[in-house]
Order: structure tokens, then C-alpha cells, then sequence
């Protein structure tokens, strides 16, 4: 008989409770009482989650814990077989797939992509071998750790994303207990910076930056931000162009509205130097699918490719700051332009709901006068328009 009863079980507080024989019951600060057996194998200590006490009772799961040591003294796998006796509930790296299958019908492209890479990159390394009804708090702070100060916004978008596909797992009935919750995961890791602006390379410093990138050996990523420098365009929109998107003559990059932040279309007029930079990619990797693909044939570059280029040429501004730089150049330099312009040049919205009711004009001659300027500023060693 073991130190446990199902009464004691049902009260246990916060913390491991001991049933004896490596069997505990393990309550967290939510409420959630699971199995747990603590066994050795391979000359190492292993805890294997046995289930929820919802699904499992206190008889049961010593029978399961007995079955399992009983396997290890045989010089078994418990692991291995309580897998392999009980497939249907799949591991966290299974789950992010098959929540994407089942989600991606409600998402964009740009959103069901990033969903899917980002896990598989910042939490599927970690906790992708985990069953998803084992996965709790903590293991959720270990994924997040390595990323929570030097990359704050990613790691708050995975957190809403594990979440998401354990809140999927649950709904198809894959784990019973509640979801970790948001706020103790929060308080395991340290205090992220306060937020503030994205920090941006002063308007001053970028010719000569562009200069060097000019310069460097022509690759995807190094093109990308050129480009995105170029038309003041966030990271992901570039990303993503498409050459079914790129209007040479008209001199025009259309973007969809699921590819926008707004989520509006929004058309881009592209200065010479924009130009000359979609003409280097072309020759580079043709003009078929996207304009500055990844190494996998029809994949767009990773989120960190653009910054990576920054970090290689010693800078620790951020891609997105170009945008803040192009509207500090445009207030200082161009004072002859109404604010508007820039703005719009930004795909901001402008004025209040009655001013943009009436507001039926873009302002695309004026906006390519803006980036005309901008593209001979930023880039005067490439011919401009006219010239």
C-alpha cells in the first residue's frame, strides 16, 4: 500500500507527493494534478509522465507505474514503451504540424508560415520531443529562456504559440489539464528591457553603410535588406515580394493586403536604386516566385536572415529602424514635403476617420518625388531616374 489515498490526492497542496516506489503526484500552482514516476535507466534518472489524475485514478496509476518498473528491471525503455502502448497522444514537435494543418485554412500564407517555422526553431529543439500532456510551466520558460531578453518580441509571439497548440492539443483531447498559465511563465524569467523604439541607424551613417553593402558580394538576405532599406519596407513584406507583385515600368510594387500589417494593399513607387537592386536579384535567382528566395527552392528567408547582415557589418540596429531613419530623413531633409507623404510612403494611416473618408488621392506623384530622393541620397553611386 502506498503513503497516498484518494482523498489525500484530491487535497494534496501545491508541490510532489510521494505515493513510494518513484510513483508521485505532482499538484501545481494552477490546480493540475498529474502522474509522474521516477525510474533509473541507463544509468541516469528519468520522470515519466504517466497522465492527468482526471484520466488516471490513484489504483490505476500505481498499476501503470508497477507495469513500467517492471519493464526498466528488464533492462527496457519506460518511456519508449508507455509510447509505444499509448501512441495517440503525440509529442509537441507532432502537435505544431498537425495544428497547422488544421489551423492554416483560417491564417494567411505569411501567418500560418511563421507560425510553423517559429516554433520549429525556438521551441521544437527544446521541448519538441515532450508528449503535449506532459509539457507544464517550466518547460515552456526552457524553450522561451535562450531568447526572452535578446529577442523580447519573438519570444513573446512563441509563448502565444505554444499556448496555442496546447490549447489545440486539448481541444482534440490530447491532455486534460489546464494550460500553463501565462503569467507563471512571466514570473520564472527575468524582466525583459521596456519597450521603446526599434533602434535605428542615424540618416547621416546610412550612404556609406549601403555603400559597403553595395559593394559586398551579392546574396539573398544582403539584397533583401538593401531593398528594404531602399523602400522603408518592413522586414517580412520584403520577405515575401513576389515577382507577380514588381511592375518595372510602372515602377511599382503592389502588396497584397494579407501581406500587410494594416492589412490594406498598399502599391510602393520604387526609386532607381530599389530598381537596380530587383534587377541584381533577378539575375541572381531568375524571376519566377519570390524576389529574394531562401536556400530552399519557393521558401522565403528566415525572420533573422536581414539582421544577420546587419550583425555581420558590425551594426546593432535593427532592420525595422530603417523605417524610423527614412522618416527622420524625410521631417529634416525634406521639409518641402508635406508630412503626409512620408507617411503614406509608410503605409501609415493618416488623419483622423473624417480626413481619410475624403482623402481619395495616395499622393503617388508626391511620393515618388520622396523616394526619388531618398533612393539618390541613400544610393547616389546608382544612375537616378532622369539621368
Amino acid at each position: 500500500m502506498g503513503n497516498l489515498t484518494v482523498l489525500k490526492a484530491k487535497n494534496a497542496k501545491p508541490g510532489r507527493h510521494s505515493d513510494g516506489k518513484g510513483l508521485m503526484l505532482l499538484v501545481k500552482p494552477s490546480g493540475a494534478r498529474s502522474w509522474v514516476l521516477r525510474v533509473q535507466h541507463d544509468g541516469k534518472r528519468h520522470e515519466i509522465g504517466l497522465g492527468s489524475i482526471d484520466n488516471l485514478s490513484l489504483n490505476e496509476a500505481r498499476d501503470k507505474a508497477a507495469e513500467l518498473r517492471k519493464i526498466v528491471r528488464q533492462g527496457g525503455d519506460a518511456r519508449a514503451f508507455r509510447d509505444k502502448v499509448d501512441p495517440v497522444i503525440p509529442t509537441f514537435a507532432e502537435a505544431v504540424g498537425k495544428a497547422h494543418a488544421a489551423l492554416l485554412s483560417g491564417w494567411s500564407d505569411k501567418t500560418g508560415d511563421a507560425f510553423k517555422r517559429s516554433l520549429e526553431e525556438y521551441a521544437v529543439p527544446t521541448i519538441g520531443k515532450r508528449r503535449v500532456d506532459e509539457i507544464e510551466a517550466e518547460h515552456v520558460v526552457s524553450a522561451l529562456a535562450p531568447i526572452w531578453i535578446s529577442k523580447p518580441q519573438q519570444a513573446r509571439k512563441i509563448r502565444v504559440r505554444i499556448l496555442q497548440v496546447l490549447g489545440f492539443a486539448k481541444g482534440r483531447g490530447w491532455r486534460s489539464s489546464p494550460l500553463p498559465d501565462p503569467s507563471d511563465i512571466t514570473r520564472a524569467l527575468p524582466k525583459q528591457p521596456r519597450g521603446g523604439n526599434f533602434a535605428a541607424m542615424p540618416y547621416a551613417a546610412v550612404p556609406s553603410f549601403v555603400s559597403g553593402q553595395l559593394q559586398a558580394k551579392d546574396s539573398s538576405a544582403r539584397l533583401a535588406l538593401l531593398f528594404a532599406i531602399l523602400t522603408a519596407a518592413r522586414s517580412g513584406e520584403v520577405r515575401f515580394a513576389s515577382w507577380n507583385d514588381i511592375d518595372l515600368r510602372a515602377r511599382t510594387w503592389t502588396r497584397s493586403a494579407e501581406l500587410m500589417k494594416s492589412r490594406q494593399a498598399h502599391v510602393v513607387t520604387l526609386n532607381a536604386a530599389a530598381i537596380a537592386i530587383l534587377e541584381r536579384a533577378a539575375a541572381c535567382y531568375g524571376t519566377d516566385s519570390l524576389v529574394f528566395p531562401s536556400s530552399k527552392p519557393k521558401r522565403p528567408l528566415s525572420d533573422m536572415a536581414l539582421s544577420k547582415m546587419l550583425r555581420d557589418a558590425g551594426r546593432s540596429e535593427t532592420v525595422h529602424g530603417f523605417r524610423s531613419t527614412f522618416r527622420d530623413w524625410a521631417a529634416e531633409k525634406m521639409t518641402t514635403v508635406p508630412p503626409m507623404v512620408a507617411e503614406l510612403a509608410l503605409a501609415h494611416s493618416v488623419g483622423n476617420a473624417t480626413e481619410q473618408a475624403y482623402l481619395r488621392s495616395d499622393l503617388r506623384k508626391l511620393r515618388f518625388q520622396l523616394m526619388d530622393a531618398w533612393g539618390s541620397y541613400v544610393a547616389p553611386s546608382i544612375p537616378q531616374v532622369g539621368t
